[in-house]
């Protein structure tokens, strides 16, 4: 008789997510709790996650890192699956995590995603397979203290699930919030490039959009998504030529400054936003 999966806590950390957070939770059935970390919402998160059996605990905003590696650390069971409100298990990621949960042979374990772009769930290109580290074993594993950007830390191996057992990223946000996302991300990406000591030429410009779209579009069959396929491609190399423009321009305004500390940048007024 196969030995029964080690207990595992679900654990999410929410904002106003009431609208979609249902779908979620009906996909965590095989979870033995669910832990939710509201941060304030004023509409019904609450009231949905304690219909579903969640343990609801209300804390103020810490950052992303800060807020996950506080929820984690609420969960009754040492193995946890960090989930957000907008995703979904998939049965075959059920499935896998519970075979895996019987003898881990890792400390953590990471997950296919598939995201939801322009009505439709991109399966190659740059959006498929987005491995996300979600499992682990909270004893040698957690959540980086990073506001933003935020990553799982091991002390141990990591291991990784089927691409048949995908974590479905229900993405509700619009073309036009993804592009202001996006200008903000590669803000911050720009900051932290010129404060690590990179520096942007005009190859680089050119030459990481293109080299990008090859990769994604054609070697990773980014074309066989169709048209949000390309969509979300050409504005992922876009980001790459923003991030060195963005990179350029700091570099400017040091030398005109005469130092090498960059000016500040919209970056820093995002660092503490929530997604």
């Amino acid at each position: 008789m196969p030995a029964a999966p080690l207990p595992l806590s679900a654990v999410l950390i929410t904002f106003n997510t009431g609208d979609r957070l249902a779908p979620c939770l009906r996909s965590l059935s095989f979870v033995d709790e669910i832990v939710v970390v509201d941060s304030g919402s004023d509409d019904a998160t609450r009231d949905v996650a304690r219909r579903y059996g969640a343990r609801v605990i209300e804390e103020a905003w810490r950052g992303f890192g800060p807020q996950k590696r506080y929820a984690a650390s609420l969960a009754r069971n040492d193995w946890v699956l960090c989930i957000d409100a907008d995703e979904e298990v998939s049965p075959e990621l059920a499935a896998e995590i519970a075979a895996v949960l019987r003898q881990p042979r890792h400390i953590a374990y990471r997950m296919p995603r598939s995201n939801r772009f322009m009505g439709r769930f991109l399966r190659h290109g740059e959006g498929f397979p987005d491995w996300s580290l979600r499992l682990f074993d909270r004893r040698h594993a957690q959540w980086s203290d990073d506001a933003v950007h935020e990553k799982v830390v091991t002390s141990g191996s990591i291991g990784r699930l089927p691409e048949s057992a995908v974590l479905m990223h229900h993405s509700a946000e619009s073309l036009a919030s993804y592009l202001d996302k996006q200008n903000r991300y590669t803000s911050l990406q720009a900051d932290g490039l010129f404060r690590a000591g990179e520096r942007a030429n005009v190859w680089r410009l050119l030459l990481s959009p293109a080299l990008r779209f090859i990769k994604f579009y054609f070697v990773r069959l980014g074309l066989l998504d169709g048209l949000p396929g390309l969509v979300h491609i050409a504005i992922g190399c876009f980001n790459s030529f923003a991030k060195y423009a963005k990179l350029r321009a700091l570099q400017i305004e040091s030398e005109q400054a005469g130092t090498e500390q960059p000016a500040a940048t919209e970056a820093a007024q995002v660092s503490g936003e929530r997604r």
